[in-house]
């Protein structure tokens, strides 16, 4: 019977090509809304994911908002290390510079001012030459470690070891250029142009001679010793700053790397969530066109269904036919659907290099649950109501 049902509604969809396309349609843009937007929401989620775990699942940022007229000073940061928890610690301070290298200059590089250890910590590694170490440090040489993309710009070359760049009018000599990867994104301006961000790392100390306002530590990057004990880590680095700023909560503030990423993790579930949503109207209001053009499909088939029931068929079995019909038309525009979101997604991939877009299989079989509940729920009412028809009523319709 079944078999038998499946095969009169599909030649009443093929009898009805153009009102069964239309009809399908709203069901088509729900299924593309929903697995296109739902996987560029996850697709951002893994490319947040990434870029937080490149920065390092092991790191906290201590910032000192009120030193009590007791600033931190660069020896003290030793101290920390201590610590069976912590395993390095480096200041980090920021500036912008005017950064020139013969005829080429560029008034926005990035300078940074920190220690050796900041590029174990961080993750950097290099194209070339060395990091800074302690000498330097100690001695405040004028020494600088440049990102690849500001060796390229100022000295026309990735391999700069040994060169001269003058950063607000002072040379330094280039003692390292970082990896490519390691170098701030490309930025695109409203002219379509690309730009690159220019990034310069010189010692602390060598940095408090330059920029009048930063003598002291007040923003530092501390690295646990594995990730698992970075909660331990955070509670000792809080209790030796309590001490060390006469317990005052509010003289410092501790950011723990895995409690931003789960915080972003939270916010983009919540916005795949909404995406979703959105998306889901589209496929109810394909549900509503289904049952709309079903009832219509009832009403010009009333004979039809009077001639079936005259000859013996049962309640069951008209009812199952105009089921089964609603439910084709729906998973059809659901299969259609997902092949179109995989070739868009397939085309996006390479639109959007920084984020990775594919077709997640708990999405598909989300959107075919989702089109075949559809399908049921309004196929249900038209169905319902060609089965209650009676023999008498529908031939003489």
């Amino acid at each position: 019977m079944i078999l038998q049902c499946i095969k009169m509604a599909w030649e009443s969809i093929l009898a009805n090509k153009l009102r069964s396309f239309l009809t399908m349609l709203g069901i088509f843009i729900g299924v593309v809304s929903l697995v296109v937007l739902v996987s560029i929401a996850g697709g951002a989620t893994s490319s947040v994911r990434e870029q937080i775990s490149s920065m390092g699942t092991n790191l906290l940022t201590v910032t000192i908002s009120d030193d009590q007229e007791n600033p931190l000073r660069l020896s003290e940061l030793s101290d920390f290390t201590e610590d069976d928890e912590i395993s390095l610690a480096a200041p980090i301070a920021q500036t912008t510079v005017t950064s020139k290298s013969g005829y080429v200059s560029d008034d926005s590089t990035i300078l940074y001012g920190t220690t050796g250890p900041y590029q174990e910590i961080q993750g950097l590694e290099l194209f070339s030459g060395r990091f800074i170490l302690s000498p330097d440090v100690n001695n405040s040489s004028y020494v600088a470690v440049l990102s690849y993309d500001a060796a390229v710009e100022l000295i026309g070359r990735a391999d700069a070891v040994g060169e001269t760049v003058a950063l607000d009018g002072r040379n330094f000599t280039v003692i390292g250029v970082l990896r490519e990867e390691d170098s701030v994104t490309s930025t695109v301006d409203s002219d379509s142009d690309t730009s690159v961000v220019l990034e310069v790392y010189v010692p602390y100390t060598t940095m408090t001679k330059l920029v009048d306002d930063i003598l002291y530590v007040d923003r530092l990057v501390v690295s646990a010793e594995s990730e698992e004990s970075l909660d331990m880590a955070e509670a000792a680095m809080t209790e030796m700053l309590l001490s060390r700023f006469s317990q005052d909560e509010d003289a410092f503030s501790i950011q723990n790397q895995s409690t931003v990423m789960e915080a972003m993790n939270s916010v983009n579930k919540t916005m795949a969530w909404m995406l979703g949503g959105i998306a889901a109207i589209s496929l109810l209001v394909g549900g509503i066109g289904i049952m709309n053009i079903m009832l219509v499909s009832v009403t010009e088939r009333t004979r039809e269904i009077g001639i079936r029931k005259a000859i013996g068929a049962s309640r069951k079995s008209v009812m199952l036919q105009f089921l089964i019909e609603a439910l084709m038309i729906s998973m059809m525009g659901c299969v259609a659907g997902i092949l179109l979101s995989w070739i868009a997604l397939r085309a996006a991939s390479f639109i959007m290099e920084s984020m990775t877009l594919s077709l997640s299989l708990n999405v598909v079989l989300v959107a075919a649950a989702f089109s075949m509940s559809i399908g049921i729920i309004f196929g249900s009412y038209p169905a319902s109501k060609a089965a209650a028809k009676t023999p008498i009523e529908a031939l003489r319709y």
